[in-house]
């Protein structure tokens, strides 16, 4: 209401001060002011007047006291000795160390790893043909392979040298492949190689830790009736957890992580205790440390699986990428601080079990089984609900760990130009905390395909763990390569060496499993590949063929066509959304669709591209005018914690330059949907490329570029992501400019 009065108040000063005198001026003024009053029904999209929202300078206001709070406190220690600097250099390093993030590592990063307990000691007892026949030589050498695994693996491997290697604290595959590339093209096979596995682990995950940890209800004494009488009830309880989980995505790891912390913190103590309550009958287990047990039981007749059993040692490492991909969420230094404690209580839980299986070998309650799990059996009756309990939150934590990693994996993708611009969110105040609906949403419909086609946790464990072995090597092979060019080459061909064996022997060991579904895992694997090479080898393609415009070689076209008045104008001001972040110079697709078909003419163009900055709240625009009041090329910068909607923006640029006097005023005729006194109609405009039917490409780059353009079309469009879906926007088509055949001449008959 006030802005109404205050348009009317406007509108009546200007009549007075130019008082028309005859009958005709003033009958058009009162037709014209009628015409406008038909503003008030519509509302321009406005800015405050402040750049920062109440609530923003509140959480920058906390942060800078927590800072200052933090630096002072560092200060005092920092007087106490060397001891004291090094804490202080520490806490202002990437090594930085906080309760809080450390206990949202815990619930981020160690769900998958810590869920390994559940199954790993119950696949070692099938596949050796029940527990009658594992034995202590057996028992030694499984629990030697397991933590020799766990200790060469998660802790030498990822902990130790991986997370060194980080790219600006991001990590995984993609953020490592972006630290090499420039040593040699080869190196985007094994990253898109290794990535699209990483990938299709993450749709098994959810369903295979979810699935085993809720089946742990069939043993309950209370409940064992009811699930037998429905046996479709496991995986309809799977289900409602995993839509539950994907629906909580939204609101950001750092509150998820949070409460998932204090659980896995109770999860893994619950670990330790019960795998001390059963070591205390039988310490003697602890000679598997030696690694002759382990070697020795590996390569003998009597171990039944032969090197298949390295496929089942291997379920105990799943989690360890997991630990590179999340360090970007939760901070290196937090899981340099927690990774004791979970190690510490993996290996007593395992030789726990250990120590249950040699004290139960012979025991008549379990002949005739060929599939038991210690890990429950190990425990009484009442304790054993609590596990059950404690496992499917477990379970949850598992999937929460592969998803954020899913999300740092896509967004990396989509750096490297390997996957479509997605919409990504940012829902908690850390930057590397991440959400992208699309990715979320093929998860969980994916999850829910596996659940449907495989129905239980034994039939999804066939499929389980095959992708992670391709990971682990083609990330072996990369780090390979930057501790090559580190000047270590020594330690770069025995890490090589010994990592690329162990992990072959897990490749061969998990190859077992492909005809019982791993094929699946593997055919997911090859579907995201083809997605990942389509995008880039399409990508490739049309940056060949992009060129941009000096100002000097467009301007005049644009001059004449701004002037000339035989042409109606298509828009008052017609604004392109571009990639392109230069702003001295003009891209050539903006210039031909201007003076494509019939010229659109307008008062002003706009060449508009949005960044994301590293900074939570920055709200910040630069514009180039190249001289002129009819074209400008703008450049927005928001925060990763801004909506990315623009036409406010748009609007609040566009006013300012009034105001400046470097956009004439746009008096408006008749009224419009987004009502502004001082601009005119705005056309939004996004430019699409499409391969022309003549063009001089293989068939596997018209393959790829189809691909590409079929994927873009399944991604969602940038107007939604920009806020420009109610103002019509319109998308064109541009043939893509490649070599063409020509064909021979027509004779004339």
């Amino acid at each position: 209401m006030k802005d109404e009065k205050k348009t009317r108040a406007h509108s009546a000063r200007g009549q007075k001060e130019s008082e028309p005198q005859s009958a005709e001026e003033r009958e058009l003024v009162e037709d014209t002011q009628r015409i406008l009053r038909v503003q008030q029904f519509t509302k321009a999209p406005k800015v405050q007047q402040r750049t920062l929202t109440k609530e923003e300078r509140k959480v920058l206001l906390k942060r800078s006291a927590e800072e200052k709070e933090a630096t002072a406190r560092l200060d005092k220690v920092a007087d106490k000795g060397p001891l004291g600097r090094w804490f202080y250099r520490l806490q202002s390093g990437r090594d930085k160390i906080t309760p809080a993030m450390c206990i949202v590592a815990l619930g981020v990063v160690y769900g998958d790893i810590g869920t390994s307990p559940l199954y790993t000691m119950q696949t070692f007892i099938s596949g050796q043909g029940g527990l009658a026949n594992v034995d202590r030589p057996a028992v030694l050498g499984m629990l030697s392979l397991v933590f020799w695994s766990i200790t060469l693996i998660t802790t030498v491997k990822y902990v130790l040298i991986a997370m060194r290697i980080d790219n600006k604290g991001e990590g995984g595959i993609f953020a490592l492949y972006s630290l090499i590339r420039r040593y040699g093209a080869w190196l985007a096979a094994p990253a898109m190689i290794g990535g699209a596995a990483f990938l299709a682990d993450s749709v098994l995950t959810p369903a295979v830790s979810i699935s085993s940890a809720v089946e742990g209800l069939r043993t309950l004494p209370g409940l064992e009736q009811v699930f037998h009488d429905n046996p479709e009830l496991t995986l309809m309880i799977t289900v409602v957890i995993i839509l539950v989980l994907f629906s909580l995505q939204s609101r950001g790891t750092e509150s998820i992580g949070k409460v998932f912390g204090s659980v896995v913190m109770v999860w893994f103590t619950f670990l330790a205790a019960v795998g001390l309550a059963n070591l205390s009958q039988d310490w003697g287990v602890f000679a598997a440390l030696n690694p002759a047990y382990g070697v020795r039981f590996l390569f003998s007749k009597h171990n039944v699986a032969g090197v298949a059993l390295m496929g089942t040692v291997f379920l105990s490492t799943t989690g360890a990428e997991a630990l590179y991909s999340d360090m970007g969420h939760v901070g290196r230094g937090n899981i340099y601080f927690t990774w004791p404690f979970i190690k510490v209580a993996l290996v007593l839980c395992y030789f726990g079990q250990g120590a249950w299986m040699l004290r139960n070998q012979y025991n008549g309650d379990y002949m005739g089984f060929v599939s038991v799990n210690p890990f429950f059996q190990m425990m009484s009756p009442g304790v054993r609900c609590v596990a059950v309990v404690l496992s499917v939150a477990a379970g949850v934590i598992a999937s929460q760990a592969l998803i954020t990693g899913a999300f740092t994996m896509v967004s990396e993708a989509t750096r490297l130009n390997w996957m479509p611009h997605l919409q990504v969110r940012y829902p908690s105040r850390t930057r590397g905390q991440l959400y992208i609906p699309m990715v979320n949403r093929v998860l969980c419909v994916a999850t829910l395909l596996v659940l449907a086609l495989f129905r239980d946790s034994e039939h999804i464990s066939a499929a389980y763990g095959l992708a992670l072995t391709v990971t682990m090597i083609t990330t072996t092979i990369l780090l390979s390569v930057y501790i090559w060019h580190d000047r270590h080459r020594v330690g770069a061909v025995v890490f090589l060496v010994v990592f690329l064996a162990i992990q072959t022997m897990f490749f061969i060991a998990s190859m077992s499993k492909f005809l019982h579904g791993g094929w699946f895992t593997m055919l997911l694997t090859l579907a995201i590949l083809l997605v990942m090479v389509a995008w880039s080898e399409g990508t490739a393609l049309e940056r060949e063929q992009r060129r941009h415009m000096k100002p000097a070689d467009c301007l005049p076209s644009l001059e004449k066509l701004h002037a000339d008045e035989c042409i109606p104008y298509y828009s008052d001001n017609i604004v392109y959304l571009t990639s392109d972040p230069y702003t001295k110079r003009f891209d050539t697709d903006i210039f031909f669709s201007i003076f494509a078909d019939h010229p659109k003419r307008a008062r002003a163009w706009w060449a508009v591209s949005v960044e994301t900055s590293d900074e939570p709240f920055t709200r910040e625009y630069s514009v180039e005018n190249f001289g002129t009041d009819y074209m400008f090329r703008v450049r927005i910068r928001l925060g990763f914690k801004v909506s990315q909607s623009i036409p406010p923006y748009i609007h609040q640029i566009m006013n300012d330059l009034v105001e400046s006097g470097e956009l004439p005023r746009q008096q408006m005729r008749y009224p419009k949907m987004d009502a502004d006194p001082n601009i005119g109609p705005i056309r939004y405009v996004l430019i699409h490329k499409e391969l022309m039917p003549e063009s001089r490409v293989t068939s596997g780059q018209a393959l790829a570029l189809n691909a590409k353009y079929a994927i873009r079309h399944a991604a969602g469009s940038p107007a939604k992501w920009f806020g420009l879906s109610p103002y019509n926007p319109v998308t064109e088509m541009q043939p893509l400019f490649l070599t063409t055949y020509k064909p021979p001449r027509l004779r004339r008959v």
